[in-house]
């Protein structure tokens, strides 16, 4: 189906906006009153200026407060619409957009509104141009799209159909089912946003919340489908307010809304894009550092030995089990320390990954590399990391550890295996693999990210939750792929975490958690972590103590608050103070994890994952973050 979008939502003046528009790959554009209002480009110069981009102008909106109304009321009104169509004729738009009356002087008399939304669709029709009516979800009086259907049949005009809104519908709670009861040649248009799930006025939450579909908690393909089947036939058309929008660049919003709108009709099956290939878990995880010292001496302590040097380029393989860590002294900023810089993602099918990236509109990150490399592809995350496609375990390709001889100052590298199975060689109480890794977004970028995640790699999103500073919240979202916790993957570990016996968890899976600062500035002091999974806490955090690395130090008033909390055995509890060991559990299993010191803009997190536990330890987060801010 064709694509459009509203200009409101995106930033900058209206020419600037119809030039990201148009790049980002629209086919139309809803131009909303304001824009042209505030523009010095004249209607006609605007209509050529869409024209050149290969943009349609598909409505012009809004016209309120129209119908319902004392009959002088709305001779005003009509004189003021035939001001409009006129502006519409020289701007090439044939569909206005007119919302349900909010006036207090609007009747609840349907009869009067259809009467006058005839009337109005008379002097429209005589200028070429059709009448949308949208029932507005805070309207005076109609505010379901049902009764402004039945409005709309009653008025009985072919210049007069009716918009579906998804957030008007939506947000209210009606059932879109009714949709299919509408003639698909009297759907004008359909509007499409997503918002979060959120308790409040829900004039608010449309003006300030609205957001690009696949970002927030509506079922907004299943509206999309009932359209569809009712025979709706016109663009695909997003309208959204959103504060950060509205301050982000407009090319890059017109990329995700584009992005959103190709997920939106695969999940609503009208079109099938190039299948998600749902990453099966980390191959490695990249830190640039010019000072790479602190990090040796962290990855020392954790038990990586450095196994290998890139043949041609200045990166280091350090390795651990199945976890492996690069580290690269090229690209790091020195001002910030260490950074992680790039995943490698276990991907069973590394060309399919990158047809479907691509196809969601994901950049390809340009690599310089000589004939002897060997090919990995590799998309940018929003936040800029890079996102490689790799199939370690595979004999029967080539895979990226061979671009690495091995260190002179190295342990030999175990044979290859299955990126979550554990390596024999390994000495007890290793780590095992990666668990999980955090990334901090800026704050303008989160739910672009999220999308991503969702829609290019095929990743299911957990709950977004609210997370307590010592100087603020922060949102936080996990993004899960297959073996990371489902129930059905779920392994049933009975040990403990007191060095009595190790503790099998769920191995394997992907896990992601994207973490926003609270505002603009803060990303540089919120810094991404790795975390790294091992059977045995108690033992891995004394064998790291032991090689002199220190953990983050945890207040003896939360294991108070945690004997309060759980009934804990004496002994497990004091081995945790002891360690600075922090403690979780859900219906499914137990959850003990412990800190590094931070190096530059990263830190290690050591899991130990019990009886299938599928969280992060999201409530001990506020502790953490308080020890940071004063270690």
């Amino acid at each position: 189906m064709r694509k459009s979008i509203a200009t409101v939502s995106l930033s900058g003046s209206l020419s600037e906006k119809l030039t990201a528009i148009a790049a980002a790959g629209f086919d139309g554009v809803e131009i909303f009153e304001n824009d042209l209002i505030g523009s010095p480009l004249s209607p006609e110069e605007v209509r050529a200026r869409a024209a050149d981009l290969g943009l349609t102008i598909d409505l012009y909106q809004p016209f309120r407060d129209v119908e319902a109304v004392p009959e002088d009321v709305f001779a005003a009104n009509l004189l003021c619409a035939e001001r409009k169509f006129a502006v519409m004729e020289r701007l090439g738009a044939d569909l206005m957009l007119v919302c349900s009356s909010v006036s207090p002087q609007a009747a609840d008399d349907d009869a009067l509104a259809a009467a006058q939304l005839r009337r109005l669709a008379e002097r429209a029709a005589a200028h070429g141009i059709r009448i949308a009516y949208e029932a507005l979800a805070w309207g005076r009086h109609v505010h379901t799209y049902d009764h402004a259907w039945r409005i709309v049949r009653a008025a009985d005009h072919p210049a007069l159909g009716t918009c579906l809104d998804s957030f008007h519908i939506l947000s209210r709670g009606s059932d879109p089912q009714g949709i299919e009861d509408i003639p698909g040649e009297k759907i004008f248009f359909l509007q499409l946003a997503d918002a979060p799930l959120m308790a409040m006025d829900v004039l608010q939450w449309s003006r300030h919340y609205r957001c690009f579909p696949g970002q927030g908690g509506f079922d907004v393909a299943g509206l999309v489908r009932h359209a569809v089947r009712a025979g709706y036939t016109g663009p695909l058309s997003l309208e959204v307010f959103n504060d950060v929008f509205r301050q982000a660049d407009a090319g890059r919003t017109a990329v995700d809304a584009l992005r959103s709108l190709i997920g939106l009709e695969e999940a609503a099956e009208l079109t099938a894009p190039p299948a998600p290939v749902v990453p099966t878990g980390f191959a490695f995880a990249e830190l640039a550092a010019v000072d790479s010292e602190p990090v040796r001496a962290t990855l020392t302590a954790l038990g990586f030995a450095r196994t290998g040097r890139h043949s041609r380029k200045p990166v280091e393989l350090w390795e651990q089990g199945a976890a492996r860590i690069l580290l690269n002294a090229a690209g790091a900023d020195r001002r910030e320390g260490p950074a992680l810089v790039a995943l490698g993602l276990e991907t069973p099918a590394p060309e399919a990954a990158a047809r479907r990236a691509e196809s969601l509109l994901a950049p390809v990150v340009p690599r310089h590399r000589t004939p002897q490399d060997v090919p990995l592809d590799a998309v940018a995350a929003p936040d800029g990391t890079e996102l490689f496609f790799c199939r370690t375990a595979d004999p029967e390709h080539a895979h990226w550890t061979d671009d690495f001889t091995p260190a002179p100052d190295g342990m030999p590298r175990p044979p290859q295996a299955a990126p979550d199975s554990r390596s024999t060689t390994a000495p007890a109480a290793a780590l095992s693999h990666i668990d999980h890794v955090a990334l901090t977004q800026p704050w303008h970028h989160f739910d672009e990210a999220s999308l991503f995640y969702r829609s290019v790699l095929g990743l299911r999103p957990d709950a977004s939750l609210d997370l307590a500073d010592p100087y603020g919240l922060f949102r936080s979202r996990a993004f899960t792929g297959p073996g990371s916790g489902a129930a059905s993957d779920r392994g049933t570990g009975t040990g403990t975490a007191t060095g009595k016996g190790p503790a099998r968890g769920v191995e394997g899976g992907l896990r992601i958690a994207l973490n926003v600062a609270p505002g603009p500035g803060d990303r540089d002091v919120r810094p991404q972590h790795i975390a790294l999974a091992t059977d045995d806490i108690v033992a891995t955090a004394r064998r790291i103590r032991a090689r002199g690395a220190a953990l983050l130090p945890i207040p003896g008033n939360y294991y108070d608050d945690l004997q309060a909390r759980y009934d804990l055995p004496a002994e497990t509890l004091a081995t945790l103070r002891e360690l600075g060991i922090l403690y979780d559990r859900d219906e499914y299993g137990e959850f003990h994890h412990c800190y590094t010191a931070t190096v530059g803009r990263v830190f290690f997190e050591i899991v130990q994952r019990t009886g299938g536990y599928r969280g992060y330890g999201a409530g001990n987060a506020t502790v953490r973050l308080a020890a940071q801010h004063t270690a």
